[in-house]
């Protein structure tokens, strides 16, 4: 997916030589310090930014998506039509469009509040709906920034959950970037971590247990040693 590259903005520079395999149907996570670089990448995934160096490839006709931080819901529009919004621009009929983002809103505990606008809604909410969105577009290439970044602990381990359980039932190819070690030992394969600007990768740690996971699980909590570790962050 990524070969060697190398992103620069004027005088910083912000990724470097940076190489990065993804398998088709894995989840990825990238862990890293607060500006080393996690968001450019996503970015030159999806074809928002252009490498200074290296290389960037996609296999043929593969599709990505991009949820970036914030939710960026449609203020005009309700809940349910921001879900499906991704659908009906992929030409999905409006009534199909709206049963399948029902669907995942119901999922993800949001089903009473399908008619409402985004201004009445909570953050946690409305960055729960962009990610239905995302994921309703069908992309076989899916990067989530912080996606479940502005939820609560409980509201967030039960969207971690839905996330693990939608994957299962429509796997896709993921990378998704947290700062919570925790959330990256329950749901990646692996867990891709970088290093303070300029990003390199100084670890890529395999996570081969089964989904879903416990945070309580012994192997989970070695799992997450390993990149508080690759991190240097003392315990």
């Amino acid at each position: 997916m990524l070969d060697g590259v190398t992103r620069r903005f004027g005088t910083v520079l912000a990724l470097q030589d940076v190489t990065l395999r993804v398998r088709r149907r894995e989840l990825v996570a990238l862990i890293g310090p607060s500006g080393c670089g996690k968001s450019t990448l996503l970015d030159l995934v999806c074809g928002l930014q252009i490498a200074d160096a290296g290389r960037v490839a996609l296999p043929d006709g593969e599709r990505t998506v991009l949820m970036p931080q914030g939710d960026t819901l449609l203020p005009w529009a309700d809940a349910l039509d921001n879900a499906a919004l991704a659908l009906r621009v992929a030409g999905t009929p409006r009534r199909e469009a709206r049963e399948r983002a029902r669907a995942e809103l119901d999922a993800l505990g949001l089903g009473d509040f399908a008619r409402a606008r985004p201004a009445t809604l909570s953050g946690g909410m409305r960055q729960r709906i962009a990610v239905a969105r995302t994921l309703l577009s069908g992309a076989g290439v899916v990067c989530l920034d912080e996606p479940f970044g502005a939820l609560d602990a409980i509201t967030r381990a039960e969207a971690q959950r839905w996330l693990t359980s939608t994957l299962a039932r429509e796997p896709r190819t993921v990378l998704l970037v947290t700062h919570d070690t925790e959330e990256a030992a329950l749901l990646a394969d692996r867990i891709v971590v970088l290093s303070a600007r300029p990003g390199r990768v100084v670890a890529d740690i395999a996570v081969p247990l089964a989904t879903p996971r416990s945070a309580t699980d012994p192997a989970v909590l070695a799992v997450r040693e390993r990149a508080l570790a690759a991190l240097g962050v003392d315990r």
